[in-house]
């Protein structure tokens, strides 16, 4: 098992799950660390959230004692507010500081955050030095291959981290402009990890154990990050930690595993947002772990009238169960 040192935090092993906002919440950060996660990361806070004291953040910056290693992530493109904010949640329970200067989203981009730092390094240096100055913990930044084709630019943004004082970068192989379609470039990634001393994370297209065994060979990168090929699917973490260990790939989990993980996942989440809320979001979350299998498309339209966690056991029972 590989460990990944970042900063004065070490890791068990190099393997990562990604921030995602509406999907990596407290629930399933605990799932796919029991599953083998070497480190989970929260979805998003905005720092101009936390220096207005917004109550929707709380949430978000909530964690639990089971999942720690934990990389609480923050975004925002003014230097003074991300230095503040840093400040504030000192006292909160993580172990790493992660910058967001990748998502593509237009509400953030066009607000000159998230990837739109990768238009301006000038910036990025300096939101990056502010964080470091008032943080306790390592720093890590997020970014992306560049902001378009026209304009690629991680090598610069890493260094630009490693000389502000970030402790590791995860590069995802993808531009602002594609989001996350297309295929990821990991030529990039190689570029990144021969430029900087500090750990580089690779991001993009890591659907399957062979997925990370491929990128490991291609780039030489540090540690592994997982987002979308989490998504419905906590196993991916053991099976690469088998992969990476002995070189054999685990058996895929059996419908019976898928059905009881998601009623698992379902009221985990009703007892962290309550019946309503809850609910609600386990309808993605069960398409997700259901694509694929027999009867899934017929899951998928019955899913969406489920209103409590008995319904979703009855729909589990009758179509992963007893088939």
């Amino acid at each position: 098992m590989t460990k990944l040192t970042i900063g004065n935090v070490t890791l068990e092993n190099n393997i990562i799950l990604g921030p995602m906002a509406g999907v990596s919440d407290l629930p399933f950060r605990v799932i796919c660390k029991e599953m083998g996660a070497g480190l989970v990361c929260t979805e998003m806070v905005s720092a101009k959230a936390i220096t207005y004291k917004n109550k929707n953040t709380i949430e978000l910056l909530q964690t639990d004692p089971t999942e720690h290693p934990v990389s609480l992530q923050i975004f925002g493109s003014d230097p003074e507010a991300m230095g503040e904010a840093t400040k504030m949640i000192e006292d909160k329970e993580f172990e790493i500081l992660d910058i967001n200067m990748g998502c593509p989203v237009p509400k953030v981009v066009n607000n000159g955050d998230g990837s739109a730092l990768m238009k301006n390094p000038v910036l990025a240096g300096k939101v990056i030095e502010a964080v470091v100055k008032n943080s306790t913990r390592p720093v890590t930044v997020k970014i992306r291959k560049g902001f378009d084709d026209e304009h690629v630019n991680a090598v610069e943004m890493a260094h630009v981290a490693e000389e502000s004082g970030a402790s590791a970068v995860a590069v995802h192989g993808r531009t602002r402009e594609q989001y996350y379609s297309g295929k990821a470039d990991w030529s990039i990634i190689k570029a990144v990890k021969e430029s900087v001393k500090i750990p580089v994370i690779g991001n993009g297209d890591l659907n399957t154990a062979e997925d990370v065994l491929r990128m490991k060979e291609e780039t030489g990168c540090d540690g592994f990050m997982i987002a979308r090929g989490a998504q419905g699917n906590p196993w991916i973490f053991r099976e690469v930690l088998s992969g990476l260990e002995t070189g054999e790939i685990m058996p895929r989990p059996t419908m019976s595993e898928i059905g009881d993980m998601i009623l698992r996942h379902g009221k985990a989440l009703i007892e962290f947002k309550g019946e309503y809320t809850g609910i609600r979001e386990m309808r993605k979350h069960t398409a997700w772990y259901t694509s694929g299998l027999r009867n899934s498309s017929r899951l998928r339209g019955l899913i969406n009238e489920v209103n409590s966690i008995s319904d979703l056991e009855s729909l589990i029972d009758k179509y992963m169960r007893n088939c």
